[in-house]
């Protein structure tokens, strides 16, 4: 690739012509190699057109894909794959046709259903049935298809695209309360081989995420449920974790506590180590409380398990961090709310 560009930049300030450069599988060049190709992008040297079966957004390093044009190829339709596959059966020179087989229409139509649209995956299909075809009277049917295919991932690949759409989706339909959804993408990433404990952890995550203290009870069930994977295992865990994806997609949402962490840490990043006001800060030691450490500090338990002194640094005094929103915690903060208003009452 150095080769070629260092030619298309000599070319360019000699000939005046751009160099198309065409990179496949652009995924597998790493940080530094995809940095390289920056200079000879912006400098108009080459024309850089880059393939990838892979999320770019994940891929590709950003500088390279804000200077970019993203065109997204959509998967083949079932009749497309039919019509390549008959091609490749009929092809002599490119395809099977030496072999001499043919396929049934049912057989063609599931491949191409398990394809998922992919080319590659219903040729690579249609090639391990037209071997056993040949030792089988040299006409490809539904069995062999289906043994073919192996199970093939519904169009779910792990590591690519539908990997973050299939996730995407399962995490979408709990947060949107529909149950039926939830467990349906579930029952896909599972067939098609997702590790469980992924499926677990993501789980997990969302009942802090997205129910949080709308429903405290959403985690403790969540947490089960990954432990009941760990202790049972698969098939039968699929049980648990359908408990818990149903218990999620019913229960109340909110993301109060997800969004008072991440504020939170807009304050540390751009204010940095505030300091501890003084009555907070520990009184052990005659040296500490010889520098005021905890004085007039006010035990809680006192004045009834509320008082009304202030916890945050003086340059964040009065921030909210947190906002109820349903569920328990609503209740929880309103209650709060009243104890804390009759506490400043009896100041």
């Amino acid at each position: 690739v150095r080769q070629v560009i260092e030619a298309a930049r000599r070319r360019l300030g000699e000939q005046g012509q751009r160099t198309l450069l065409f990179l496949d599988e652009i995924h597998r060049f790493n940080k530094s190699q995809q940095d390289a190709l920056l200079p000879a992008v912006e400098n108009g040297w080459i024309v850089l057109v880059g393939a990838t079966t892979e999320n770019p957004s994940f891929e590709v390093n950003s500088p390279l894909m804000s200077r970019s044009r993203l065109f997204r190829l959509e998967a083949l339709a079932t009749e497309d794959l039919i019509t390549l596959m008959n091609r490749a059966l009929e092809d002599e020179r490119r395809g099977l046709g030496k072999l001499g087989v043919t396929a049934e229409t049912n057989a063609l139509d599931h491949i191409a259903s398990g394809a998922g649209g992919d080319a590659r995956a219903a040729l690579n299909t249609l090639e391990a049935a037209a071997q056993m075809g040949v030792m089988r009277d040299g006409v490809i049917d539904l069995a062999m298809a289906e043994e073919a295919l192996q199970r093939r991932a519904l169009a779910y690949d792990k590591a690519g695209d539908w990997h973050y759409d299939v996730i995407s989706a399962f995490i979408k339909s709990m947060r949107g309360s529909d149950p039926d959804a939830a467990v349906y993408w579930m029952a896909r990433m599972l067939d098609a081989g997702e590790d469980a404990r992924f499926i677990a952890r993501r789980i997990v995550i969302f009942a802090s995420e997205d129910v949080g203290n709308a429903d405290p009870t959403a985690l403790q069930v969540a947490v089960a449920a990954h432990q009941a994977l760990e202790f049972v295992g698969l098939p039968e865990a699929k049980l648990n974790l359908s408990q818990a994806v149903v218990y999620l997609a019913l229960a109340p949402k909110s993301n109060a506590s997800a969004m008072a962490v991440w504020r939170a840490d807009e304050d540390v990043e751009a204010g940095g180590p505030l300091p501890v006001p003084a009555h907070l800060r520990d009184a052990h030691g005659a040296a500490s409380r010889a520098t005021g450490a905890g004085v007039g500090y006010r035990y809680p338990h006192d004045y009834g398990g509320v008082t009304t002194q202030d916890y945050l640094p003086e340059e964040l005094r009065g921030r909210r961090y947190f906002k109820a929103i349903a569920g328990r915690e609503a209740e929880l903060q309103e209650d709060l709310e009243q104890k804390k208003g009759a506490a400043a009452g009896d100041r």
